[in-house]
């Protein structure tokens, strides 16, 4: 399932709380945030809409309307990692790959990740 836009970091915010309890009221959402954010319940409630109206959750209508993942987080970091690449690489994980090396001081165990990596890609050719 494809999402209707790209999810803010606000949204990301109320999702992480989501999956982490995959099915929470609004109530729960907004107390959790109150820890870490300055947000307004109303600008809570606001980000929850939106994130249904993207059909990135969804509601299930109880007592109190009970909200719940549609995408995991798997599938939504892909996306969005995607998007990112597309954006500022035009598409090209090589050209991620030789910024990163080239902006950071890579340990030789990096090293071997990307090696290990590389080799299991090619591996599957």
């Amino acid at each position: 399932m494809k999402t209707d836009n790209r999810i803010s970091d606000a949204e990301w915010e109320v999702m992480e709380i989501v999956w982490d309890n995959k099915k929470i009221r609004a109530y729960d959402i907004i107390k959790k945030l109150e820890l870490k954010t300055s947000w307004s319940d109303k600008t809570v409630r606001t980000l929850i809409r939106r994130l249904v109206d993207k059909n990135v959750l969804g509601v299930e209508k109880e007592k109190f309307n009970m909200y719940y993942p549609l995408l995991s987080k798997e599938e939504c970091v892909k996306e969005a990692t995607n998007k990112f690449i597309n954006k500022v690489y035009k598409g090209s994980i090589g050209l991620l790959v030789s910024n990163f090396v080239k902006n950071n001081k890579l340990t030789q165990k990096d090293i071997d990740v990307l090696k290990d990596l590389l080799n299991e890609d090619e591996n599957k050719k």
